[in-house]
């Protein structure tokens, strides 16, 4: 072991090794070893006053008027409260109601359906994905269908047969979308998953279509 110059450094560390190898290390230029007497407790940075703006009248004011309502506005507070709470309450009844939810929430029927859109018009292309969430329940006689504005937009496949969902896995389906607008208009397009026989929906996802660029013809 030796500590000293090498090569451009002042100060290296070097070792051989029983097997023959070279270690070497070399410290930093940087490096201080001057004992730094610091006080204890918090550090100084901490003890500073802050330069807090000074208080405007308005926020007096307001200071003041919660100061003297204070139970007026917590009542209102916990009566906003309520509401939003019973609101959301009734929205997710309603979704579970109508299928409006895309993720099923029925144990008979463990569907879960997402659609995204591609281009930018007039000409797009909607793939939709179906899952079965089951672990050992097989599904069949399934249906996709497109609620549309049939002024604003045609499907070259409006109604989609589903074939058998195998358990765990994802279905992608296709349909070509063809926008009729050149004015910037867009509307959405809700899918529906059903079963043949039946014409109650058993999920269903809300696809806000983007707005179709105007053709430019050169």
């Amino acid at each position: 072991m030796k500590f000293g110059r090498f090569g451009r450094e002042d100060g290296a560390l070097i070792l051989t090794t029983k097997s023959g190898g070279l270690v070497i290390r070399l410290l930093k230029r940087t490096a201080e070893f001057a004992v730094k007497e610091q006080a204890p407790g918090p550090p100084a940075a901490q003890l500073a006053r802050l330069n807090l703006p000074k208080k405007t009248k308005v926020a007096v004011d307001q200071i003041h008027r919660e100061r003297e309502h204070a139970t007026a506005i917590h009542r209102a507070f916990q009566h906003d409260l309520y509401r939003l709470r019973l609101e959301t309450a009734r929205t997710y009844v309603k979704s579970v109601k109508t299928s409006l939810n895309p993720v099923s929430t029925s144990a008979a029927e463990p569907l879960r359906l997402s659609a995204r859109v591609h281009g930018i018009g007039p000409l797009f292309k909607m793939t939709v994905d179906v899952q079965n969430t089951s672990s050992s329940k097989s599904m069949t006689n399934l249906v996709l269908v497109f609620k549309y504005d049939v002024t604003l937009y045609s499907f070259s496949r409006p109604l989609i047969k589903v074939p058998f969902l195998v358990p765990a896995l994802t279905y992608s389906f296709e349909t070509l979308i063809h926008c009729h607008s050149d004015v910037g208009v867009a509307d959405s397009v809700r899918v529906f998953v059903a079963k043949e026989e039946s014409s109650v929906p058993m999920i269903s996802a809300l696809i806000n279509m983007p707005v179709s660029e105007s053709v430019v013809v050169v």
